[in-house]
């Protein structure tokens, strides 16, 4: 029985209401109203802080456009306990369904109650749980006959019986001889290439020829199959021709023939392919798994064994790409019995079943949103089957064709590892575990909590105990990922004997399931974990540990670098936003590539590309032996912040080769250059298809690893208020900033968020190698490197230049070099000084000018990308790269100078992060007037003439005495969150993001 979707309530408290009894007080209730039911929670009787821990279901129903999805939170006063002549309102909350979750996922979380309209007042705040739960109706309970049956009931029970079963006996046979199609279930799958290895050998190389008509007694069916005959006059797919037709060259494209539709794939170039779908054949003359073989264009393939069933089942598509100069017209598609035996052959050695024949200038077009073509019976020609028959179905298309992913191509050689797919990254969280003190351990000795979540572990400090206990009071912090179900927490406690010796003492875990979840900074009660003996196979008492052990869904787990970082939501579900609009790409191909391996003497590439956005990663179809690989994948994501990077690399892949068994299947995918897209750079509904070049920075030195070609396009989808508010707003989740994660802990937790990812990834299937999801996330990018250091030395003085060229421009004035200008410079210093009011509103209008002159030379080409100049890549010394790529630690022998050497490396690492964030501070004061941003600079520019007119109306003595009381205000008037141009400010884009 079909599970039945309710939404729980839990309405656990409200604080710091709003007295309305006249009395200093209030009686609260709540109404809760969702899709038009209505529920209500008990009154409160004079109580500001009120605790009512209800909860309360709503059968959640069909979307409705008269009630929504929208849950509406009233909170009132009774009037019957305080009577009162004010409204009775004390606020409201109003919650979208897509903030809710599923059960276990769900948190309590303290909304701010909202007014009703502009002039109520409203202060406190409701805790509220709300996740869906799906609940199994139990069966209904067969109805109770009443004590005087009426006289009919007999006969109705008893006519049913003999009508249920007829229909069984009589339509059975038929259904055997319909020519509905039914999806068998698929079997244990065989690459295409794999059968051709073998059984290509024993095929006619030139097609399908003639055989004996005479078929050998013992190849018989293995059942007994009714006859078939084609009935209708009327064609429903292409005609089979004669098999003694002539073959003529195909010279009409497919797109000149056929107009095919605009479809989603806008972004990309149509690629026609043709799709032959082979279903089951019947009355085949064998009694072993026979296989197809498909020749069209010079090219052949020979399916999977056919699975033996009513019917002989393949259920296998397969796509060859339609070109102008090399495609022919004519379709074989043919049946052969693999070798079984040479008894059981005829006299010549053949093991053709029979074929068919088409004229692809007869093949129906079919593209997207058009159904999917229906297959049919064909009868086979020669051979032996004299009564075989073929169901399938071919059709031309493209590759927005839901067949396509799953189909063997021609461009990937069959490889089943070459498929185009979606990952999805896993939902990390961070895991606080507070270490608050230790009860019952042996006195007077040294202790430590040793607390381990898989591979990560981290440790307490040393603490004598007292009395058999002892305080420590540290956060230990850990990243764990989704489901929770088979993963556990484990303390262990840890005497030190002597200077290095230790030994456990007790141990304990926690399943994750049971862990509790925040969203906020509210206090999480504590709880006492009990240690037993590890060594003892009875449970014995070793102490007790006090904790505070809760996920923290208010942060966002970093896996990517803060400068590119892709997605900045909070883990909690119940904390994001609505998308403010859609980034769509299309990967058209490369140009140019190198080739990376070589096989049989000759230089080959199997091409991929994979892009990443957010928790969404994508993969094409690894193109095989091309070196001008053509992808023409489109792909979108949702964006929730314009700020983010899209990330789209380049590699390499073994894996066609994994099955021979070589050394060649145990090596990295070698990449090939990345490209990253920066949302904010883009304009609205503008459509990018620009031509990067492909580079790499090894030991060898930069080097062009080809070309990739893509097409960008950001649409919004929020109101234009809406998406330029979204500037004012902070980056990262409020908890970042109410309870920040040092750097240095940040880097290992991002470190640790990496290799549960790649760990993630790598039990996919197709697999996404680790290499590439640590090159995706920029695993290394703050590795000790002497060219970066120079790198943001020279950035930041690239910065600084402006204020040299000030001075200088000042120095050229002062000696008159330009008399017009120094008589205008007397001019503009004799104002201000009569007029010093005017200074601030000039210095704003001047900005204002100088960012309506820089919209004339704004950046129109393509979009930004790794600058190998800036990077200083292509002058590079080679010392200089040995040192960049040299391992940690580095490989000298002498082991005092390993050892300065790896802690200077550290001190550079964290000096070339200084020296890159000053940088790009600075640079981000550029961005406000060079457009790099173009709605960011719009909004500065825009500020500037306001400010500019404000200040040249109002006085400055009122605009000073304004700006000292709003920063000297009371704390209670104080938000929490960053300040709306700070916010903005960091949002800016900077060159970080053009670094290799």
């Amino acid at each position: 029985m079909a599970a039945v979707r309710k939404l729980i309530v839990e309405v656990v408290d409200a604080r710091n209401l709003l007295p309305k009894d006249g009395h200093g007080t209030s009686s609260p209730y709540v109404i809760l109203d969702f899709h038009g039911q209505r529920r209500k929670t008990r009154v409160a009787a004079r109580d500001l802080n009120p605790v009512w821990n209800e909860v309360l279901e709503f059968n959640v129903g069909k979307p409705s456009d008269v009630f929504g999805d929208m849950l509406e939170v009233d909170v009132n006063h009774d009037r019957n306990l305080g009577p009162t002549t004010r409204n009775n309102f004390l606020g409201r909350v109003r919650l979208n369904s897509r903030q809710f979750v599923k059960k276990g996922e769900e948190a309590l979380i303290y909304y701010p109650l909202e007014k009703k309209h502009l002039f109520s007042w409203v202060q406190g705040e409701i805790g509220l749980k709300i996740y869906f739960t799906d609940e199994v109706p139990p069966p209904l309970a067969p109805p109770t006959p009443p004590s005087p049956p009426p006289p009919l009931a007999p006969e109705v029970k008893a006519e049913p019986k003999p009508s249920e079963s007829a229909p069984e006996t009589d339509v059975a046979p038929v259904a055997a001889d319909s020519n509905s199609v039914e999806e068998p279930p698929r079997g244990p799958e065989v690459t295409p290439t794999e059968g051709s290895d073998h059984n290509t050998e024993d095929l006619d190389d030139g097609g399908v020829d003639p055989v004996q008509p005479g078929t050998p007694a013992q190849l018989r069916t293995s059942r007994s199959m009714p006859d078939f005959k084609i009935a209708g006059d009327i064609p429903v797919g292409p005609q089979p021709i004669p098999r003694v037709s002539s073959i003529s060259s195909f010279t009409t494209d497919v797109s000149d023939r056929f107009p095919i539709e605009r479809s989603s794939f806008d972004l990309v170039e149509k690629m026609h392919y043709l799709f032959v779908r082979v279903v089951k054949a019947r009355s085949l003359p064998t009694p072993g798994n026979p296989v197809t073989k498909i020749v069209v264009s010079g090219c052949q393939v020979v399916s999977k064994p056919a699975r033996k069933t009513m019917y002989f089942e393949w259920d296998q598509t397969f796509a060859f790409r339609r070109d102008t100069q090399d495609s022919g017209s004519i379709l074989e598609i043919s049946v052969w019995d693999p070798l079984i035996s040479s008894s059981m052959l005829d006299t010549a050695g053949h093991n053709f079943l029979g074929g068919i024949c088409f004229d692809t200038g007869e093949i129906l077009l079919r593209d997207p949103p058009d159904s999917p073509l229906a297959p049919q019976w064909y009868r086979l020609e020669g051979g032996g089957a004299h009564r075989g028959d073929l169901m399938l179905a071919t059709w031309i298309g493209t590759q927005a064709d839901e067949s396509f992913p799953e189909a063997w191509k021609t461009d990937t050689a069959g490889n089943p590892s070459s498929r185009s797919k979606i990952y999805q990254s896993p939902k990390l969280w961070y895991l606080r575990t507070t270490i608050i003190e230790g009860q019952d351990v042996v006195l007077s000795s040294t202790f430590q909590i040793k607390a381990q979540l898989g591979f990560q572990v981290q440790k307490t400090k040393f603490i004598v105990t007292h009395n058999g206990s002892s305080s420590w009071n540290e956060d230990l912090m850990f990243v764990a990922a989704e489901p929770f179900t088979d993963q556990s927490l484990f303390l262990f406690l840890v005497e030190q004997r002597g200077s290095k010796d230790t030994m456990v003492k007790g141990v304990t875990s926690i399943p994750l399931a049971t862990i509790e979840r925040r969203v906020d900074d509210r206090e999480v009660v504590s709880r006492w974990l009990t240690f037993e003996d590890p060594n003892e196979e009875k449970r014995v008492y070793r102490g007790r540990v006090q904790v505070k052990i809760f996920f923290d869904g208010g942060y966002h787990v970093m896996d990517e670098s803060a400068h590119v970082c892709s997605d900045y939501r909070p883990t909690a579900k119940q904390l994001w936003k609505p998308p403010i609009g859609t980034i769509e790409l299309g990967i058209i191909g490369c140009k140019n590539l190198l080739p990376m391996k070589s096989i049989n003497g000759k230089g080959s590439t199997d091409a991929y590309a994979v892009a990443k956005y957010g928790n969404k990663w994508v993969r094409t179809r690894a193109i095989s032996d091309h070196l001008d690989p053509k992808w023409n994948e489109q792909y979108t994501w949702r964006v929730y912040d314009p700020s983010t990077v899209l990330t789209i690399g380049v590699f390499d892949s073994w894996e066609a080769y994994g099955s021979d068994g070589q050394n060649e299947s145990t090596r990295s995918d070698f990449r090939m250059g990345k490209v990253r897209i920066r949302i904010s750079t883009l304009e609205i509904g503008k459509v990018y298809q620009n031509t990067y070049p492909l580079m790499l920075l090894n030991v060898a030195g930069l080097k062009k690893m080809g070309e990739l070609e893509v097409a960008v396009r950001f649409v919004r989808m929020a109101p234009t208020l809406d998406f330029l508010n979204v500037y004012s707003q902070p980056l990262l989740p409020l908890m970042h900033h109410i309870k920040p994660i040092g750097v240095v802990q940040q880097e290992v937790l991002r470190t640790i968020a990496v290799k549960i990812t790649a760990a993630h990834f790598a039990r996919s299937e197709p697999p996404l190698r680790r290499e590439v999801v640590t090159y995706m996330l920029d695993a290394d990018s703050h590795a000790f490197s002497m060219r970066k250091v120079r790198a943001n030395w020279l950035r930041i003085v690239n910065v600084l230049s402006g204020v040299i060229d000030m001075v200088k421009w000042l120095d050229d004035t002062r000696s008159w070099k330009n008399p017009t200008a120094t008589i205008l410079v007397h001019v503009m210093l004799m104002m201000l000084v009569w007029f010093p009011d005017l200074i601030i509103p000039t210095l704003a209008f001047y900005m204002f000018a100088v960012g309506v002159w820089n919209y004339r030379f704004r950046t129109r080409a393509r979009l930004p990308h790794f600058d190998p100049k800036l990077s200083l890549a292509e002058t590079i010394d080679g010392n200089e790269l040995d040192e960049e790529f040299d391992s940690v630690t580095c490989s000298r022998s002498n082991e005092m100078v390993r050892a300065r050497y790896d802690k200077l490396r550290m001190v550079g690492a964290r000096v070339q992060s200084v020296l890159g964030d000053i940088a790009t501070q600075g640079e981000r004061v550029q961005a406000l007037v060079t457009w790099r941003d173009p709605r960011a600079t719009g909004i500065f520019v825009g500020m500037c003439l306001v400010v500019a007119i404000i200040l040249y109306l109002v006085p400055s003595k009122m605009v000073a005495m304004t700006l000292g009381f709003y920063y000297m205000r009371h704390p209670i008037f104080r938000d929490r969150m960053p300040s709306p141009g700070l916010n903005f400010f960091r949002r800016l884009p900077s060159l970080a993001d053009r670094m290799l």
